[in-house]
């Protein structure tokens, strides 16, 4: 009786929770949407603006931004801005498709540590997310933080049932705080001068990325939405956790989990000293990963050393504030393309850039040809078991950056994934070929009974396409030869050229105009010079004045134009 009436007790406080989580997030989304009409209405807001401005251009005097910016400039930049300005750089790390590559190596160099806020605004977040003192919730919490980061910070603790816990906590006003240097960043981008960087990328895009995902890292339901989904598809992997989630506990602002008291997966001297395999880890780690991209469609998209832990001989994977998505179309092409590689096919793997990407502009499938020719021309030659796949999937991701070609937001997720993968298995464990185990699961997959019925389906479907497109072929080829026989037989072209070409050609043709308007008014004026037609200036047909005089400005602007060419 007694255990049925606490149950039932314990049901009523999370219905209660989950009803305080609901009008929290409520609260928050109103002040999300008020906060941008509240500021600009705010006087003290205006005072702060211009004090951050302040702040803001002292700093980038200091690093002299109008002389360029070099990877290194940008980091050392970002990492004196502050916290918002750290994660704009921890993001766009990532968008190898929008940054490039140098940038984005050295800006995964910058550390998330900040300066932890103090305690009583811990208290104070707490209190408003549960609506009492925390003392009622938790035996005990740690004062000092386990880690501070730019948008939150973590403590140890102690529930009131005995549970070790860690509580992320959302710094207090970090909302206004990211809103306001989102919206200083976006006047300044109009404001700076044509330097590297401004030419290199698109930093109106960069800044709506950093506000859509900065926005997603601030509601912590979003983060134990992602923790409950990567639990429920890897419950049945034996070797892999993780922790244990007290949505009860879990607000807009505030995430409670299990402790993990555990290994992180790079010190090697203690795994060693626990007994542990690194080969075997290292294999299982990257299985692990490959299942979640290439089966879930739902990866962690973060899987640096310290979000990755070993614990009671499993791999716990935590912190799921950044995680990737790939459908099933991305998956088949990305598939697809490496295949493409692996079998030198440069039309398969130009297929699949083509329908992964969205286009700037009108795509040129001439110089995307050459350029996947040139990519082959690297690995052609390279044994599917030697390929890096990491490299492989930086050097496409520049081909498709090369021709403005806008590449899904996982893919992108993907590739920083995969670079943190690699990593990790360069320091545990090198001789692990990250190829072959993903070779090696999807061979696994293919033999499985609903994947190999799967795969038999959709041969049979082009199969039968094939058949039916076989049997007009006969009739087409007489229709083809007996419209040669009669000359009626029409060949329609689609010629690209490049904009090179395209620019030369028409500055000839329109040099061309202007030579034959020159050579039309000279001879029509000389014409008309012989001639006694008034009216007349200084004894010379006023008509033929006129014609010297057009044929003088034409002449005159070849001229000028010509020498501001050069």
């Amino acid at each position: 009786m007694g255990v049925t009436k606490k149950d039932s007790t314990m049901k009523s406080e999370a219905d209660q929770a989950q009803r305080k989580n609901l009008e929290v997030e409520n609260q928050q989304d109103k002040n999300e949407k008020n906060s941008t009409a509240g500021k600009k209405s705010n006087g003290k807001d205006t005072g702060t603006y211009k004090e951050r401005l302040k702040e803001i251009t002292a700093v980038l005097y200091k690093h002299a931004i109008t002389r360029g910016v070099s990877p290194e400039k940008l980091r050392l930049i970002l990492t004196d801005l502050g916290p918002t300005f750290i994660k704009l750089g921890q993001i766009m790390s990532m968008r190898s498709d929008i940054l490039p590559k140098r940038y984005c190596d050295e800006l995964m160099k910058l550390c998330s540590d900040v300066d932890p806020m103090p305690f009583a605004e811990v208290e104070e977040v707490l209190r408003e997310a549960f609506g009492c003192p925390w003392q009622e919730e938790f035996q005990e919490i740690q004062e000092k933080p386990l880690g501070s980061a730019s948008i939150a910070q973590v403590h140890r603790a102690v529930l009131k049932t005995g549970e070790e816990v860690v509580i992320k906590v959302q710094r207090k006003g970090i909302y206004e705080i990211m809103a306001r240097d989102i919206g200083l960043m976006k006047k300044a981008v109009k404001l700076l001068p044509p330097v590297s960087i401004k030419e290199a990328v698109d930093l109106n895009l960069v800044l709506e990325e950093l506000w859509r995902v900065t926005q997603e890292e601030m509601n912590f339901l979003t983060e134990a939405a992602n923790m409950e989904e990567f639990s429920r598809k890897n419950k049945n992997v034996a070797f892999v956790k993780t922790p244990i989630l007290y949505r009860e506990y879990t607000t807009a602002s505030v995430l409670v989990m299990e402790y993990i008291d555990g290994i992180p997966i790079d010190h090697k001297e203690e795994l060693l000293a626990g007994g542990y395999d690194l080969d075997e880890i290292g294999s299982k780690f990257v299985d692990n990963f490959i299942k979640q991209v290439m089966d879930d469609g739902f990866f962690h998209a973060d899987p640096h050393p310290g979000n990755v832990m070993i614990q009671g001989g499993k791999i716990v994977w935590i912190d799921m504030g950044m995680m990737g998505r790939l459908n099933d179309r991305d998956r088949e092409l990305i598939g697809q393309a490496i295949e493409g590689v692996a079998l030198n096919d440069i039309g398969k793997i130009q297929d699949a850039v083509l329908a992964l990407g969205e286009f700037k502009g009108k795509p040129n499938q001439s110089r995307l040809y050459t350029d996947i020719r040139d990519l082959m021309a690297k690995y052609g030659t390279a044994d599917f078991g030697e390929i890096d796949i990491v490299e492989i999937l930086t050097d496409l991701m520049d081909v498709m950056k090369e021709n403005k070609i806008v590449m899904p937001h996982g893919l992108t997720m993907l590739a920083r994934g995969l670079t943190h993968m690699e990593g990790v298995l360069a320091d545990i464990s090198p001789e692990i070929n990250m190829v072959q185990i993903a070779a090696a699961r999807l061979k696994g997959n293919l033999l499985e009974e609903g994947n190999w019925k799967k795969q038999m389906k959709g041969t049979g479907k082009k199969l039968y396409r094939s058949m039916l497109r076989a049997v007009d072929i006969p009739a087409l080829a007489a229709d083809f030869l007996q419209g040669c026989m009669k000359g009626q037989t029409k060949i329609n072209l689609d010629l690209h050229a490049s904009d090179d070409l395209a620019w030369l050609m028409r500055r000839l043709i329109r040099n061309i105009v202007l030579g034959l308007w020159v050579m039309a008014l000279l001879i029509s004026s000389s014409i008309i010079c012989t001639t006694d037609m008034t009216p007349k200036i200084m004894g010379i047909p006023a008509f033929g004045v006129l014609g010297y005089f057009g044929a003088l400005v034409i002449l005159m602007y070849l001229f000028i134009k010509h020498f501001m060419k050069k």
